[in-house]
């Protein structure tokens, strides 16, 4: 236990260290996450998701049938200033274009069929600003982010 404490307050104190640190692009906009190139934040694409139920499935639609915001990064890195969306709570998700519209389908039970959040990891770099990394390479395609049990999405397409 006495071992566990150590290691805690360690790895608290490292990331106290780190996070002074930071010297890289700032958002200029609170809660929007940015695609980071090199030294240059891309805003991702902010929209409210159109939800319908079918049954014990959920669709949620977005306008368009690609976003403007885009990266050739196949494990994009975001750069949020989260004053009030926890980026420990976005979901990360490929979206399917029909018809001139993105959408995600998820399952009540998130059962097989449904998508499926994909892996981010979340790193603090200095107050509320966060770093949201992909956690595996995405394919070219549409992608958004979204905090769980909201209809706010960010979208960005991997090209």
């Amino acid at each position: 236990m006495p071992r566990t404490i150590l290691l805690a307050a360690a790895l608290s104190a490292f990331s106290a260290v780190a996070a002074d640190k930071y010297t890289g692009p700032k958002p200029p906009k609170p809660d929007l996450p940015y695609l980071l190139h090199g030294s240059n934040l891309v805003p991702t694409e902010s929209k409210e998701a159109k939800e319908e139920r079918k049954g014990d499935e959920t669709v949620y639609t977005i306008a368009g049938a690609t976003s403007s915001a885009k990266t050739p990064l196949p494990e994009p890195r975001f750069i949020l200033d989260a004053q009030t969306v926890a980026p420990e709570h976005m979901e990360l998700f490929k979206v399917d274009v029909r018809d001139n519209l993105r959408e995600v389908t998820l399952t009540a039970k998130r059962k097989k069929g449904g998508a499926q959040p994909l892996h981010l990891t979340v790193f603090p770099l200095a107050g509320k600003l966060y770093r949201v990394e992909a956690a595996e390479e995405l394919d070219e395609g549409e992608y958004c982010l979204s905090p769980s049990e909201s209809n706010r999405v960010f979208c960005f397409a991997v090209y």
